[in-house]
């Protein structure tokens, strides 16, 4: 392959995920299933257009990086810290049941394991996937009813940012016990101290950026000294610490997340993301999409792997609501608002992939997942809150 092909594969792709994106987003699906479907047709399974190469590869992971720094940037703190008990008790729910119901699923499926095995730290992974929640669908149907602000809406939102933070904690420790070097003191020990030293060094980069964002707003510098933060703490994550280098990125945007600038370093991370970085991820899951290899044992798995996803996560942050004094209808609208997937659990699936803890056939039960969550959200709100006129 010569150096200059890379340029005909990066045209290929971003036109490719652009145009497959519009057509999701005119069938009422999310753009990132078109950009992945883009993938899967220009890669080796359909028309062998573009081949998975190194080079791309390395770009996706760039993308994965922006798309966590983003989510850590859009996070609010302060809404975060307000809502309290209860939120955290519904993300606790919503991250213990469909973790327990996707490990339990892949061992229904390919047989119990012992702890500490490799089989089991793949079961565990099945379950990691479904723990993540992807709101967009959720607050956008909400928003359209005008029931964001209300109870049910603030819950939701809070709910869905704390659980993302409790899935990434958890997908930080599999992927730590799960090399064969580790032991598990030493993997909870570099968690904590990651962790301590994100907090001391996050308060001390908070104020120096508060600093230079008080003398300089609204300049360039700002955006580029925050995507510097964001690489600088991927890679001291991964590098010293074992901890999955999205963990860092994410981190990296709650730090930045309260500055006065914090949305003009997300829109400038948005045009890298949406324009080249973005596409490139969600096309290459396409690209390493094998459908050669899909049984119909796969086909029947995907199918439970969905039931599992949206039942697992409406009894865990139902039930959970309905324990913290939620009605009953609340306490479904609740579950139903946190069962839609998207980027997160893409992410988290490509992290697996590439430390051997997921095989990519699996990708396709989590595009269907995706799919089916994002129509089947906001129909059932919205029978809900037709049914229902009385509740918030």
């Amino acid at each position: 392959m010569e150096a200059y092909d890379v340029f005909k594969d990066l045209a290929i792709i971003i036109v490719a995920a652009k145009l497959f994106g519009i057509l999701a987003r005119k069938l009422k699906a999310p753009q990132v299933v078109g950009e992945i479907v883009a993938g899967l047709i220009i890669g080796p399974s359909i028309l062998g257009m573009v081949n998975q190469t190194e080079f791309l590869s390395q770009m996706a992971e760039i993308g994965v990086i922006l798309l966590m720094f983003s989510a850590g940037l859009e996070t609010n703190l302060k809404d975060l810290l307000k809502t309290g008990p209860v939120a955290f008790a519904i993300a606790c729910a919503g991250v213990f049941v469909p973790l327990l119901g996707g490990a339990l699923l892949y061992m229904a499926f390919y047989g119990t394991a012992p702890w500490g095995s490799e089989k089991f730290y793949m079961a565990v992974f099945i379950g990691i996937i479904l723990t993540a929640t992807s709101v967009s669908i959720t607050v956008e149907t909400l928003r359209e009813m005008n029931k964001l602000k209300g109870k049910v809406g603030t819950t939701i939102l809070s709910a869905a940012i704390i659980d993302d933070v409790i899935g990434i904690l958890v997908l930080t420790f599999v992927i730590g016990f799960k090399n064969p070097d580790s032991n598990p003191g030493k993997v909870v020990i570099n968690t904590f101290l990651f962790f301590l030293v994100a907090v001391v060094a996050g308060f001390v980069l908070f104020k120096l950026f508060r600093i230079v964002d008080s003398k300089y707003p609204h300049t360039r510098r700002i955006p580029i000294l925050g995507l510097a933060l964001c690489l600088i703490l991927a890679y001291c994550a991964e590098k010293y610490f074992g901890i999955a280098d999205i963990t860092g990125a994410y981190v990296a945007g709650i730090i930045l997340c309260s500055i006065r600038d914090s949305e003009y370093i997300a829109q400038k991370m948005d045009i890298n993301s949406y324009m080249l970085f973005g596409p490139i991820f969600f096309a290459s899951i396409g690209l390493k999409t094998s459908i050669d290899n899909i049984s119909g044992e796969i086909v029947i798995f995907s199918i439970c792997f969905v039931f599992i996803g949206l039942i697992t996560k409406i009894i865990g942050c139902g039930l959970m609501a309905k324990l913290c004094r939620f009605g009953w209808s609340d306490s479904l609208k609740i579950g139903i608002g946190m069962m839609t997937r998207g980027e997160v659990a893409l992410i988290v699936s490509q992290k697996g992939l590439s430390v051997g803890l997921l095989n990519p056939v699996y990708f396709t039960s989590v595009i269907f997942l995706i799919v089916i969550s994002s129509i089947a959200t906001p129909i059932l709100l919205k029978i809900l809150y037709s049914k229902f006129k009385g509740t918030e």
